[in-house]
C-alpha cells in the first residue's frame, strides 16, 4: 500500500529535482477531497515527457525498479534525445507502486499524451486541479478531468465510490457511461 507520508515523500522529492507532476486515479481524487477515503495499492502521475529519464533514476535511488509497461505505452524520443517509455509501473521493495503516465505541454499549456491515448487532451483548466495530502499541497488533475479518465473500463467497487465522491462534492456530471450511477443515487 502507498500512504499519504508515502505520497508527500515521493512528491516532495520530485519538486525538490524541478520535477512537475500531477497526481491523478485515487491519491488525485483523494486530494481533491482534502482526505483518505480508502486505502490505495498505487500512486497515479502524470508528467512531462522531458522528465521521466530524472524521475526514473531518481527513484531508483529509493529502491523503485521497472515492475511493467503499458499496453498503451508509447516509446519517444525525448528533449535529451533519450528513448523514454511514456507509461510504466514502477515498484519498490516495500511493495510500493507508481504509475506514471507522461505527456507534452505546448504553448498554449494544453498537455498531449504521449501514451496511446488520442482520446484527451487536457486543456490548462484540466491541470489546474489543487489538493491537499496531509497538509501538503499538490498539483492534480481537476475533478471534470478525474471523472473523465474513469471511462473505458469496467469500473471497479473503490472507483465507482471515487466517482460518487466528486459527484457530491464538486457537483461533477457523470460521463455518458456511468450514467447508471447517477440513476442509482437518485
Amino acid at each position: 500500500m502507498v500512504t499519504a507520508e508515502d505520497v508527500v515523500g515521493i512528491y516532495q522529492r520530485l519538486l525538490s529535482a524541478e520535477i512537475q507532476v500531477w497526481l491523478t486515479g485515487g491519491w488525485g481524487i483523494d486530494a481533491l477531497l482534502g482526505e483518505q477515503t480508502r486505502p490505495h495499492k498505487d500512486l497515479d502521475l502524470i508528467m512531462l515527457v522531458d522528465d521521466v529519464v530524472q524521475m526514473l533514476e531518481l527513484l531508483s535511488d529509493d529502491s523503485f525498479f521497472l515492475k511493467e509497461v503499458w499496453s498503451e505505452n508509447r516509446w519517444v524520443v525525448d528533449a535529451r534525445g533519450s528513448k523514454t517509455a511514456t507509461a510504466v509501473v514502477l515498484k519498490d521493495s516495500k511493495g510500493r507502486e507508481v504509475d506514471l503516465h507522461a505527456m507534452r505541454l505546448d504553448e498554449q499549456g494544453r498537455g498531449f499524451p504521449a501514451w496511446d491515448a488520442d482520446r484527451f487532451v487536457f486543456e490548462a483548466d484540466d491541470l489546474a486541479g489543487e489538493g491537499m495530502i496531509v497538509g501538503f499541497h499538490v498539483q492534480c488533475l481537476a475533478p471534470a478531468t478525474q471523472m473523465l479518465l474513469h471511462t473505458g473500463y469496467e469500473l471497479p467497487r473503490h472507483q465507482v465510490r471515487d466517482l460518487e465522491l466528486l459527484h457530491e462534492r464538486f457537483g461533477v456530471e457523470y460521463p455518458e457511461e456511468h450514467s447508471h450511477l447517477r440513476r442509482s443515487r437518485a
